[in-house]
């Protein structure tokens, strides 16, 4: 039995995901799948990604993973990551196109130009490392040190209607959410796969996660 499901929508950075997954499992299966079945199966489910918003979403839906997704974040550890958390929300502004509608909120583009407090200009898109400030405590920032730095790269970033639910933020220049959690739902903007140990350690408290806050 597979217990931890990486989703494969044929999109994103799925084996650097599934390796880093693998380092910190202790032996539990990692299964890259887009078997309906296997994910609902799976005790543990990461939904990662990299690219265009409606590329994903038509990948989803063309592989029939919806329903999949949507009953995975509603009844498991859930761990979204990069798009993975964007497609969670209602709309994205990439492609004026509709989200999973499991959070309330919009997923906006970074307008350029941006510029530090120092006046030098930042390129869109945020790609680099940077520092993720923990707004509340979670079973996932277990270990890991107030501001660590995680691994960006994207030229988006969401905006939940709900401020309860924003449980990491970061600056590029203005603060933005970098992470949202609700019930059995942590989702991050950042890759924790190229995160070296923060993220390793936020992959290794998530499949140690009994789901609740």
């Amino acid at each position: 039995m597979t217990e931890i499901a990486v989703i494969d929508y044929g999109m994103g950075n799925l084996r650097s995901v599934a390796q880093a997954l693998t380092h910190v499992a202790e032996g539990r299966s990692v299964t890259i799948t887009s078997d309906a079945e296997i994910i609902a199966k799976a005790k543990y489910v990461v939904f990662p990604g990299q690219g265009a918003m409606p590329d994903c979403v038509r990948e989803l839906d063309a592989r029939g993973l919806r329903g999949a997704v949507l009953d995975a974040a509603t009844n498991k550890p859930f761990l979204g990551i990069c798009i993975g958390l964007q497609l969670l929300f209602e709309h994205s502004e990439e492609g004026d196109i509709a989200g999973l509608g499991v959070f309330k909120g919009s997923v906006k583009r970074f307008v350029s130009p941006l510029q530090d407090a120092q006046g030098n200009k930042l390129k869109v898109p945020h790609m680099g490392w940077n520092q993720v400030h923990q707004e509340r405590a979670h079973p996932l920032w277990q270990g890991i040190a107030q501001d660590a730095r995680f691994y960006y790269v994207h030229s988006y970033y969401v905006v939940p209607d709900d401020d309860a639910i924003i449980t990491g933020t970061s600056e590029y220049p203005t603060r933005f959410t970098s992470a949202v959690a609700r019930d059995n739902i942590f989702a991050v903007q950042f890759h924790p796969e190229k995160s070296q140990h923060a993220g390793l350690q936020l992959l290794k408290n998530f499949i140690h996660w009994d789901g609740n806050p």
